[in-house]
Parts: C-alpha cells; sequence; structure tokens
C-alpha cells in the first residue's frame, strides 16, 4: 500500500476582487469565502494484477479501497479561509495478505480442497495467486490535513500554512508546510511557491520466515512457527538447509520527505491560459517497504506447503505452497527527485474547452517518466457537462530493480517491485458534473453547489488493471 503513498503539488489561486463603493466613496472588500462550504467525496478502487510485491515480483495483486473524504471551507473574517480534510480509506489485499501466507484458515490454510482430489493437507500452506487471511488482509487508513489560508486586503497576496497527519497499522505520517501567491498584471499573471515536510515513522512488519530467523536464530527452524513444520526444498524433499543469512532488521525505521513547488500562470488571451510547475524532493530514511520479498537467483529455493506444486509455483496452477524469502527488498536511505511539467487550457466556445497537462520526472535511482493528458470539457446544459478525458504514462526501470528470482546475493541493493520497473499505463475517464448555485435542495441551512461523478479505467502493459468510480458533492452555506 505504501506505494499508493504519493505527494501532490498543486499551485495556490485565489479568484477575487475588491470593489468601491460609488455612493458612500468608501473601499469595499469582498470576502474571499461567502459562507462556508462542504465538499463530500468517496471513491471506489478495484485493481488485479499478477506481479506482486510481497511475493518477490509474482501473484496476486487484487486489492479493494473505499475512501471518503469530508472536506470543510469555514470563513473566519473577510481575508483568511480554515479548511480541515478528513479521510478514512478501507482496503482489502491479496498482496499485503500475504506477509503471513501461512494460515491456519482460509486460503493459506490447512484441511481439504471440495475443488480437487488432494489428500487431506494437514500442515500450512500457502500461494502467492490467492489470499492469505491474515491481519494484513486489511486495514484502514485515516488522515487529516489542516489548513490557514489568508489573502492581503487586495487580494494579490495569499499565503497559507498546513499541518497533516495520517496513520494506519504499520506506518504514522506527520506533515507540516505553507506557501505564498502573488497576483499580478491585473491577476493574470501568478507565481507561487510552496513547501512540505513529512517526518513518517514506520512499525516494521517482515514476512513470517524472516521475522522468526531475526527472533530466534539460526535454530530457527525447531522453534515458534516452524517447530513441527516441514520446509522442502526445489525437489519436494524435507530439508533443514534453509537459512537466509542476507536478512537483517532495519536499525532505523524513520522516512523523511522535503518538497518544495514552484509554480507560475498565466491568462494568455481571453481564450487560453497556461501554466507551469517545477519541484524538487528529497526523501531519507526507510525507503524500502520491509514486507516485500526478494529471492536471488544464486540461492537454493525452499518451500512450505505441497511439493506437487512446486513444479508449477510461478503460474496461477500453484494453489499450496509457498517459497521462503532469502531477503526483503534493500534501496538506498537517500532519494532525490526532480518533476517539472505544465498545463494548457484553452476555451473553444461556450460548449467546449480542452484542458491538457503534461510532466516529466526524474530522480537519481534512474527512473524517468513522461505523463500526458487531455480531458474535454463538454457543457450540454447551463447545468450539465460531461468530461470525457485520456491519460497516458510512461516510465523506465529503476536500477535497482530485477523481476522475480533475478537478483544475486552479491548486490547492495534489490527489489522486485513492479512500481520501480519499464512499463507504460493508459487511463480512459469519462465523468459528469452538475451544476446550479440557485437550487432550493437543502440540508440544514446549506444549499447544493454541484455533483461530480466520475470513471476511470487504468490498464498497465505488465498485467496491471484498475477501475475507479469517485462522486462528489458540494453545499454552500446559504
Amino acid at each position: 500500500m505504501k506505494n499508493k503513498i504519493i505527494f501532490l503539488f498543486a499551485l495556490v489561486s485565489s479568484v477575487a476582487f475588491s470593489q468601491e463603493s460609488d455612493s458612500t466613496n468608501v473601499a469595499y472588500k469582498k470576502r474571499v469565502l461567502e459562507g462556508i462550504e462542504v465538499d463530500f467525496l468517496v471513491s471506489y478502487y478495484k485493481q488485479d494484477g499478477v506481479h506482486s510485491s510481497v511475493s518477490g515480483g509474482i501473484g496476486s495483486e487484487k486489492l479493494t479501497d473505499l475512501a471518503s473524504n469530508i472536506v470543510v471551507a469555514i470563513p473566519l473574517n473577510d481575508d483568511d479561509v480554515l479548511t480541515v480534510d478528513m479521510g478514512l480509506s478501507a482496503y482489502t489485499s491479496a498482496s499485503s495478505s500475504n506477509i503471513n501466507p501461512f494460515n491456519a484458515s482460509g486460503a493459506s490454510g490447512g484441511g481439504d480442497d471440495d475443488d480437487d482430489d488432494r489428500a487431506p493437507v494437514t500442515g500450512p500452506y500457502g500461494t502467492p495467486w490467492q489470499a492469505s487471511s491474515g491481519a494484513s488482509a486489511q486495514d484502514v487508513l485515516a488522515s487529516a490535513v489542516v489548513n490557514y489560508s489568508h489573502s492581503s486586503d487586495d487580494r494579490n497576496f495569499i499565503w497559507n500554512a498546513d499541518v497533516a497527519f495520517s496513520n494506519e497499522y504499520d506506518y504514522t505520517s506527520i506533515g507540516f508546510g505553507g506557501g505564498i501567491s502573488k497576483l499580478f498584471n491585473n491577476k493574470n499573471s501568478e507565481v507561487s511557491i510552496k513547501g512540505n515536510v513529512y517526518l513518517d515513522q514506520w512499525r516494521p512488519i517482515y514476512p513470517t520466515e524472516l521475522h522468526e530467523y531475526s527472533k530466534n536464530g539460526i535454530d530457527f527452524l525447531n522453534q515458534g512457527f516452524f517447530n513441527g513444520v516441514t520446509v522442502l526444498d526445489q525437489s519436494g524433499n524435507a530439508t533443514t538447509s534453509y537459512l537466509p543469512t542476507a536478512f537483517d532488521q532495519w536499525k532505523k525505521s524513520n522516512r523523511n520527505s522535503y518538497s518544495a513547488s514552484f509554480g507560475f500562470s498565466q491568462v494568455a488571451t481571453k481564450k487560453m491560459q497556461f501554466s507551469v510547475f517545477f519541484d524538487v524532493l528529497q526523501q531519507q530514511g526507510m525507503l524500502s517497504t520491509p514486507y516485500h520479498r526478494v529471492y536471488f537467483a544464486d540461492k537454493a529455493n525452499y518451500y512450505i506447503g505441497q511439493a506437487q506444486y512446486i513444479p508449477v509455483y510461478e503460474t496461477t496452477q500453484n494453489r499450496g505452497v509457498y517459497q521462503l524469502a532469502d531477503d526483503v527488498e534493500r534501496l538506498p536511505g537517500t532519494r532525490f527527485k526532480l518533476p517539472f511539467g505544465g498545463r494548457l487550457n484553452y476555451y473553444i466556445n461556450e460548449r467546449l474547452s480542452v484542458r491538457t497537462y503534461y510532466r516529466y520526472y526524474w530522480d537519481d535511482w534512474g527512473i524517468t517518466s513522461h505523463t500526458a493528458s487531455i480531458e474535454l470539457p463538454i457543457k450540454l446544459t447551463d447545468k450539465f457537462t460531461v468530461f470525457p478525458m485520456y491519460r497516458y504514462y510512461t516510465q523506465d526501470a529503476s536500477k535497482y530493480f530485477a523481476p522475480f528470482e533475478t537478483h544475486l546475493s552479491t548486490e547492495k541493493y534489490y527489489t522486485s517491485d513492479y512500481d520501480l520497473s519499464t512499463f507504460n499505463a493508459s487511463q480512459y475517464g469519462f465523468g459528469v458534473g452538475y451544476t446550479d448555485i440557485l437550487t432550493n435542495a437543502k440540508i440544514w441551512k446549506f444549499g447544493l453547489k454541484s455533483m461530480d461523478l466520475r470513471f476511470n479505467h487504468y490498464d498497465r502493459n505488465d498485467g496491471l488493471n484498475a477501475n475507479i468510480i469517485t462522486f462528489g458533492i458540494k453545499f454552500v452555506e446559504q
């Protein structure tokens, strides 16, 4: 799930103006936000794939995630706005469940299987192609962001500050940051600078076999989980030779991230607006995921489960054996990232606009990528707009990536996480938006301002695919 954790940097913008009362000749200042605004957001995400990082680059990547957010923007006075964003995300993951694939029940438990004619299973077994029933199969991520912004009297200068917090079963993040924006040229031009710091903490969870080795030492096959459990070699014979000496627990479990974002936007003509951005990001600490297994090509293979499935281990025909890890992924303790890009929006007529986006990314792990997208908002009526869109992404692999059982034990850094591999992906989407500020639909003293429903399909050429549905609704104080 950590690879779901991403940093988003947007330009800070404001649309506000000052007026002067002709009758009194007294300056009148329009409020930045007229009343409280409340956004309710919900999304459902479902994915599947065949390159589980927990299983060393093979296995099921089935995952579902149901997320909800409530965003409340509160005007404190004419100039200041407090925004609170709170979210919950509940997920189930076949991949993460196999941190411990050897449970006594469910897909990796003992007992008979009605779908084949195997003899009853008396010991633990698992498979990368099915979810285990362990505690790591599901979790809830809770997050909160509080932002305070202040606009100058002429609305040409805005500063903001924010704090953020998120937590899930093995990870906690605390962040803070701020930014400034300056508008000039009759508010047709804007320059912005933003900075953020995230101080994160892992509570490392390791694959079962490596945890037991670390806890009990070289005699671990006779203790703890392994007491009475048979380990098999590549030929399916019982053995006591499995010894993952490459593994050692991480000494430090913090992850710190620092970022600075620079942006410029310009209204070029009555119909065209563009913006450019440039970000600098530095990470340090535990940048590896502690439960991503790695298997070495120059080490013997060992398994727990049913020997008849060893020859088909790397296929979905494997329904009853799991390979024991040689180590977890090891990545450098620092990472430097440089993304930059821009947006171009063009108003064609009162019915159609074009929104385009491009980003180039480079980091010192060897990854380079290109992202390009286009969206065509089509205004069907004054109230309804549809949003067809397309996004393309292509990436070159990290120098530390290699597929399942390809790394050598002599390497210093290694990972089989396909998020760090070479791939390209396409995303197709369609949305419908409804806007009616003057509607009579109310909840308490809030009127409905807008609704938005979107569907996106994602395809990656390494076999990962996903669908996501999002729905948002905004209410304003009346």
